[in-house]
């Protein structure tokens, strides 16, 4: 080989380590800005006003987080759905077991409240709800989850059940710190995490359109 052409090859491979390089940086920056602006989306507040007092056939609860329980059969007795299910339940438990611990009466809402055991992870809450939805013949649903699962659950809910109307109902976590997030590493992983894990389903829904379309 003449030098002539090591020279073209070696600038060949310099220009496409450039391209890759700026590739790479693109991408590192589109996700990055992605990240702030879900940090910057999440709700940090309940609802108030019309949304908070809208009915809806069900409240579904996912659980795993703190205050979702409670504010979910706060919602049940306040009367602002006709059922409660509680997705992602541990096998073993039972309904009063759970009104006890929210020290809630276990005689005042037992009848009116299912608990789903199959579910262990977002996907599995989205298609025992969706049986469960399907089963009782409702068309609404109110969702409680906390505020930073929210997005991801309500994308996973929709693919899951599409022709189901879907409220949400975001519990803020006390020990999530929204403001200045990136200063909190326990928040800063919890949310890149969350984020990475949105985008993932993000995708499957756009293969899933296309593949539809």
């Amino acid at each position: 080989m003449s030098a002539i052409d090591r020279r073209r090859r070696g600038g060949m491979m310099a220009r496409a380590i450039t391209h890759l390089m700026a590739g790479l940086l693109a991408l590192a920056a589109a996700w990055l800005a992605g990240l702030f602006w879900y940090a910057a989306d999440i709700p940090r507040s309940s609802p108030t006003g019309a949304e908070a007092e809208r009915l809806t056939d069900a409240i579904v609860v996912l659980t795993g987080g703190r205050n979702r329980l409670s504010t979910g059969l706060e919602l049940l007795a306040a009367g602002r759905a006709k059922k409660l299910f509680v997705s992602g339940v541990y096998d073993g438990v039972e309904v009063q077991e759970l009104l006890k611990l929210s020290r809630h009466s276990p005689t005042e809402m037992e009848c009116c409240i299912t608990l789903g055991y199959s579910a262990d992870s977002t996907i599995g809450n989205a298609y025992e709800t969706a049986d469960w939805m399907h089963d009782q013949g409702f068309h609404s649903l109110r969702l409680v989850t906390a505020n930073y699962h929210m997005r991801r659950s309500l994308l996973e809910l929709s693919m899951a059940m599409p022709d189901v109307d879907l409220l949400p109902h975001p519990v803020v976590a006390p020990t999530v710190h929204l403001d200045d997030w990136w200063m909190w590493p326990g928040t800063a992983n919890l949310l890149v995490t969350e984020y990475n894990k949105l985008l993932v389903v993000g995708l499957r829904w756009m293969v899933r359109r296309l593949i539809r379309d």
